[in-house]
């Protein structure tokens, strides 16, 4: 994983704790990519990063949906969010909470 080190892991029972929601709704969530999730030692995990007000990052899901097309996986597109993109000046993820939903997916659609 990308920026493993770095990344602050959230489990399927933290974000129930976190966001209030029952497992299976969390996990709907991932199925549906308003959340991505790896597995990191064997356990389903997302980044924190992914929530903003213990709710997931609502420029995700969209995003999300652009890298699928693409041709992404879901861990190929987990690991785009979370390394440096040079033509952003940081990560994708950093960007979208940042408000530069825009220019993430016009950079997500050139990699197809």
């Amino acid at each position: 994983m990308t920026d493993a080190a770095e990344t602050t892991w959230l489990t399927v029972p933290d974000l129930v704790e976190l966001t209030g929601e029952s497992p299976s709704r969390i996990r709907r969530l991932i199925d549906d990519r308003h959340l991505l999730a790896a597995r990191v030692d064997g356990v389903l995990k997302v980044p924190s990063v992914f929530l903003r007000d213990d709710a997931p990052v609502p420029e995700l899901h969209g995003t999300a949906i652009v890298l699928a097309d693409a041709g992404f996986s879901d861990a190929e597109a987990l690991d785009w969010l979370l390394a440096e993109e040079d033509s952003l000046g940081t990560t994708p993820i950093a960007a979208l909470r940042a408000g530069r939903k825009s220019e993430v997916r016009r950079v997500a659609q050139a990699l197809a």
